[in-house]
């Protein structure tokens, strides 16, 4: 590809660029056109500040941006119109400019865009060898698509059905009617399913289906539409070949609101007969299993789901209310007690909700809907989460975690969480490869990269760590999670300007936010920024007037200024409301400089942690 041959290239020719001038004028050049003339300028130059050789990666980034959609990221009028949209406008994605463009690029090349020189690739090598890798797997998907055609056993990626309806308000039901395709189709043996993120990263549309199919490792990509009037359906739904994008299969389904579990169930079992995977056993039934057969109820659950997915406080409170309507209209529907738990474990886990209440509430809703389907793997899950985090009850938890994984073993988030679980006891090793799993279940996930760094953390094996979280924001830069963690890995591998500048970045992006405010004190602390942790400090005692707020963070803050009795005061607090962060106290690294002091042995004890724990 010519648009990756000519990137390396400049690299190649700019090696020294790491070591540039603070002078505008740049080495990378472009049929003798010098990239520190206002169209390449970085906004750093624009705003006459310390430039070094992250502008020319921000140039070149223009640059590769130019050639595979054949227009500048950024434009206007006027050098003023022009200056404005390089310091505030953010250019639409390549991919959807230019469809035949691999989606990998799109990433680089926003990677390299972005506005604050921090955030961009830090060295050209860095950047020289993702060029270097995409170019490396174009080549082997290309040379692999005759070994997929050959290749025995069916695979298939559900992507999200695009809303055709007039108004446009139908993205829930979208997503919902390809999840539901995703659990079915994936309880299928000897049909390889590719994960829900993963396939939901190519939402917006718009890009080659051989391309997508190539990316997530199958043979054939299912894609439709739905389109809603009134109360009825038209749904179209069709299955392509990925080794020479021809359909295999292609259906229409105009029907009424109330027949949608019918059309699902058509759907899926005209892709099983297609692909040729026999159904044994019961396999068929699990396929067209049916949690409720009340529409409206269905419908609920669905936006509930798609709220939670965001994880953000109002969209967990609101997938909360859609659960539980969904309940009320069909109080044997096992689902969206399932989303209760869910979603008040993951308000309390981020510090939205008081623990010990929200906990008490997740484990009462996972028991219902166990009751109603003891075979639901995200339900066991789900009790498993609260016996650990809230509970503190080990085993368990333990016991839970391998239900869950017993009845659904792809089930990427009952990993991720059993990860947790298992290096909180200080099982490294099984908590890596617990972690390695759920990436593997989940290659695309933000959470489940993310949490092989923290395993790799938690076992004080920093440079992995660090490795591992460099990778979770090559995926998204803006995934403020992996920025705590690993601000918080060179805080413990003594990196400590790094360390800090990482923790302010991630207090940034996310205001407010009571887990990367604390983080960021305790690192502010622990690296002698006494006054600036102070500010910390205070900034969350005027948050905790307004919203409850976590007194684990005040007092890890508050540990690093030598006021020690204020802080195992504050934990003794935090006990009081079983607050999660404590489950991880015997590992936790924000603890380390506690563990000689008597107190923090009682702390353990109490917590069922110590050495005289039963």
């Amino acid at each position: 590809m010519k648009v990756l041959d000519f990137g390396l290239a400049k690299l190649r020719e700019s090696a020294g660029a790491e070591q540039a001038s603070e002078d505008s004028t740049k080495t990378l050049t472009q049929d003798g056109l010098v990239l520190g003339t206002m169209p390449y300028m970085s906004p750093e130059q624009l705003q006459a500040e310390q430039v070094d050789h992250r502008s020319d990666i921000f140039a070149l980034g223009i640059v590769l941006y130019e050639m595979a959609t054949g227009q500048r990221p950024f434009g206007g009028d006027n050098p003023a119109e022009l200056a404005s949209s390089i310091l505030r406008d953010a250019p639409s994605m390549l991919t959807d400019v230019n469809r035949e463009m691999p989606a990998d690029l799109a990433r680089i090349v926003r990677h390299c865009l972005q506005k604050d020189p921090d955030q961009r690739y830090q060295t050209a090598r860095g950047l020289r060898g993702e060029l270097e890798e995409l170019r490396a797997d174009l080549r082997q998907a290309a040379a692999r698509v005759p070994d997929a055609v050959a290749a025995k056993a069916p695979s298939i990626a559900v992507l999200p059905f695009a809303d055709m309806s007039p108004q446009k308000d139908q993205e829930y039901f979208c997503d919902g009617m390809a999840e539901e395709l995703i659990d079915g189709l994936a309880k299928l043996e000897g049909l390889k399913v590719a994960s829900r993120t993963s396939a939901f990263q190519y939402k917006e549309g718009g890009r080659d289906v051989r391309e997508i199919g190539r990316r997530l490792g199958v043979r054939t990509v299912l894609e439709g539409s739905v389109r809603k009037a009134g109360n009825r359906l038209r749904i179209t739904a069709q299955l392509v070949n990925v080794a020479d994008g021809y359909h295999l299969w292609s259906d229409k389904y105009d029907r009424d609101l109330e027949d949608i579990f019918a059309v699902q169930d058509e759907i899926s079992l005209a892709i099983v007969k297609k692909l040729k995977v026999r159904l044994l056993g019961g396999e068929k039934e699990k396929l067209v299993k049916r949690h409720t057969r009340d529409q409206e109820a269905y419908s609920l659950y669905l936006k509930g789901r798609y709220f939670y997915n965001r994880r953000y406080e109002v969209g967990l409170k609101k997938s909360f209310e859609y659960f539980q309507q969904a309940i009320e209209k069909d109080p044997l529907y096992a689902l969206p007690y399932v989303g209760i738990a869910d979603s008040h474990g993951s308000l309390a886990f981020y510090g939205f909700l008081r623990p010990n209440e929200a906990f008490t509430r997740a484990k009462a809703a996972a028991g219902r809907a166990l009751e109603l389907d003891d075979s639901l793997g995200e339900a066991h899950a789900a009790l498993a989460w609260a016996h650990y985090c809230c509970d503190w009850d080990w085993s368990a938890a333990e016991r839970e975690f391998k239900k869950a994984i017993e009845l659904t073993p792809d089930y990427p988030m009952t990993h991720v969480w059993h990860a947790v679980f298992l290096f909180s006891m200080a099982r490294f090793e099984e908590a890596i490869a617990e972690a390695e799993l759920a990436r593997e279940l989940d290659p695309l996930s933000l959470i489940c990269n993310g949490v092989v760094g923290v395993a790799y953390m938690m076992s004080r094996r920093y440079e992995e760590a660090i490795a591992e979280f460099r990778k979770a924001l090559d995926l998204d830069p803006g995934f403020y999670l992996a920025r705590v963690w690993l601000g918080m890995t060179y805080v413990l591998a003594g990196e400590d300007e790094q360390a800090r500048a990482m923790l302010k970045q991630a207090a940034t992006m996310e205001m407010d936010n009571t887990y990367a405010l604390g983080i960021l004190g305790w690192g502010l602390g622990i690296t002698g920024q006494k006054e600036a942790a102070l500010e910390i400090l205070d900034k969350l005692e005027e948050l905790s007037r307004e919203r409850y707020v976590s007194v684990y963070y005040r007092a890890i803050i508050l540990s690093t200024l030598g006021r020690t009795d204020e802080a195992f005061d504050l934990y003794e607090d935090a006990l009081s409301v079983r607050e999660p962060q404590l489950a991880m106290a015997m590992v936790m690294p924000t603890m380390d400089h506690l563990r000689p002091d008597p107190r923090f042995q009682s702390l353990l004890r109490r917590i069922g942690l110590g050495a005289d724990s039963d």
